[in-house]
């Protein structure tokens, strides 16, 4: 029986791992720490053993007590405060907090001597910024990290790196680009439009006005159930040490991704930007290249985009009702 403690559990990425795990590895058993508690039911997984315990991972005793007792498999380590926005409001809180959170998982791990593979998961945010003739990006490009957020991302992955060679780890490392699915928080930006326009058509508009930040960015999108199964597949037979983009290879407009709704609910949308969600050093274009998982994992995106947008309306529909 394989063993999977996730981290940072209660988010809308470790339900999706849940959903794969439930089909593809029954019988798992699995250890879900986070500060809150999960919304979704664990009792709607019936083919694997699903324990949640709320932690802190910045209460290292507490953190090695529970790796101690469980002494998981894999280690799929999501928790961390991951809005770009935030960092730049609280610059030394998501610092301190991402950095040290993975050190104390990492050195909990060396010190109880577990045999555990770690999936540390990154960011695109540690690449910065390109110029568009560079683009797709690849894992070997040098990182110009021009956030707080994603300066602690290239953090976590020098860390990973130096646990890897210095003390023999089992650590691979993702840079996983946009991902989204039904279940993420409103507080992004492609659930922040479904909600609102979902609403519009809820209140029987055809016609309305949407707030935005600068929609005419390009970023990477993969649905959030390739994303997982990326992560699963990397745990089956990715290399300690290794980096690996997670992404679809393909680019998008936020504006492009607004009239796609706008066409799927019937509505006409005009957009207006507000300067109060505009984020210092936003990046023009993301895209990144997934051609080494792809060669060294077989793994590639595999659910339509089109797809994922409807599912995602769907979702807010059904919360709107």
């Amino acid at each position: 029986m394989k063993k999977y403690l996730i981290t940072g559990f209660s988010g809308f990425v470790g339900k999706h791992f849940l959903d794969y795990l439930e089909n593809v590895v029954p019988g798992a058993s699995v250890l879900g720490v986070d500060l809150q508690a999960p919304q979704f039911d664990l009792s709607k997984f019936p083919s694997i053993k699903c324990d949640f315990k709320k932690l802190n991972l910045l209460n290292k005793d507490d953190l090695s007590a529970a790796l101690c007792q469980f002494n998981p498999d894999y280690i799929l380590h999501l928790a961390s405060f991951s809005s770009v926005a935030f960092s730049w409001q609280n610059p030394v809180d998501s610092f301190k907090n991402n950095t040290n959170i993975f050190l104390n998982l990492i050195e909990s791990v060396r010190e109880l001597k577990l045999k555990s593979r770690i999936l540390s998961i990154g960011s695109s945010e540690e690449y910065g910024d390109f110029d568009e003739k560079d683009l797709p990006l690849k894992e070997t490009y040098e990182l110009k990290p021009s956030s707080p957020y994603a300066v602690a991302r290239v953090s976590q992955e020098l860390l990973s790196k130096i646990y890897v060679s210095g003390f023999n780890l089992d650590i691979m490392m993702t840079r996983s680009f946009n991902h989204m699915g039904s279940g993420q928080r409103d507080t992004f930006v492609i659930p922040s439009f479904a909600r609102q326009l979902v609403q519009f058509k809820a209140q029987g508009l055809k016609k309305a006005i949407l707030h935005t930040g600068n929609v005419d960015v390009v970023r990477d999108f993969t649905d959030v159930r390739d994303v997982v199964r990326a992560y699963f597949e990397l745990f089956e037979k990715g290399k300690p040490g290794e980096i690996y983009n997670i992404c679809s290879g393909k680019g998008i407009s936020l504006r492009e991704i607004i009239e796609k709704f706008a066409q799927m609910l019937g509505l006409e949308i005009s957009i207006e930007i507000d300067k109060k969600l505009l984020r210092p050093n936003d990046y023009k274009i993301i895209i990144g290249s997934n051609d080494k998982i792809n060669k060294e994992i077989g793994w590639q995106p595999s659910i339509l985009f089109e797809q994922t947008l409807k599912d995602v309306l769907k979702y807010w529909d059904n919360l709107c009702l």
